[in-house]
């Protein structure tokens, strides 16, 4: 059975003093679950994953040792291993500082840095060879959804993103659908929408890898996911957790989604 997944995108937000706070205040809220919970309580939390800003890496991570149940990674890297990039992070310096994880393919990435699949899956390859787990992000804007073409998008950018790798590179990928007409707008696909989508990506994996390729593998849900709709998000037989954004700079409401993952 799919272990649910909650990972938490910082964005480009926070002062370190903030970002340090937020961290010891979801590290409480943990604790206290684990100390209060009934006996296997901790097993069933979902897989936690924080994205802050590279800057705030190391110290992160340092929060969050491995018995913390909490890993750390980084919102984007370079597709090159090193070289004359002023201004970019590679995947084997994610690495060194720590990083278990990596975002790829963010729509702000696409929308606002123009970056396009072919360049994703050359990012998400060097990321792969770094050991990197990789959160690869797909899903259409709003005029692609009303003209009935978000099926069609989203298996274009899978095919070039994702669907080159081996099935045992698959099995270091997430995939978290992320549907941008519904990031930042207070939209949020209905629970029968987002259902929709990740039951068609699972037949796409399916399609290229096998059954048990698309029974392992973990697709987020990525559109405005709070804690008052997280539980019912989360219900949904092929949402396997959520790539939360804003709420997840509020700990409060972070943890509340946790939970939701988790029940």
């Amino acid at each position: 059975m799919r272990k649910k997944m909650v990972a938490g995108n910082w964005k480009m937000n926070l002062s370190l003093e903030e970002a340090m706070t937020l961290s010891g205040e979801l590290i409480e809220k943990l604790d206290h679950h684990r100390r209060d919970g009934s006996p296997g309580k901790e097993n069933k939390l979902p897989d936690v994953v924080l994205f802050p800003p590279f800057i705030y890496l190391t110290r992160i991570r340092e929060f969050f040792p491995d018995t913390k149940g909490v890993a750390v990674g980084a919102q984007n890297c370079h597709h090159e291993e090193s070289g004359a990039y002023t201004g970019e992070v590679s995947a084997p310096m994610l690495s060194s500082a720590g990083a278990t994880h990596v975002l790829i393919g963010h729509s702000e990435r696409r929308a606002q840095f123009g970056e396009d699949d072919q360049l994703l899956a050359r990012k998400a390859s060097r990321a792969l060879k770094n050991g990197l787990t990789t959160l690869f992000c797909c899903g259409e804007k709003l005029p692609e959804r009303e003209s009935e073409q978000h099926f069609d998008v989203v298996e274009k950018q899978l095919q070039s993103g994702v669907f080159w790798m081996k099935e045992e590179q698959l099995s270091h990928a997430v995939i978290a659908y992320k549907p941008v007409w519904a990031i930042g707008t207070g939209k949020t696909a209905s629970p029968a929408q987002a259902q929709e989508m990740h039951l068609f990506i699972r037949r796409l994996v399916e399609k290229t890898y096998g059954k048990a390729a698309a029974g392992n593998i973990r697709i987020l849900y990525g559109g405005s996911c709070n804690a008052n709709n997280a539980g019912e998000l989360f219900a949904q037989a092929d949402v396997d957790g959520g790539l939360i954004g804003g709420a997840s700079l509020k700990p409060r409401d972070f943890f509340q989604i946790i939970l939701a993952a988790a029940s």
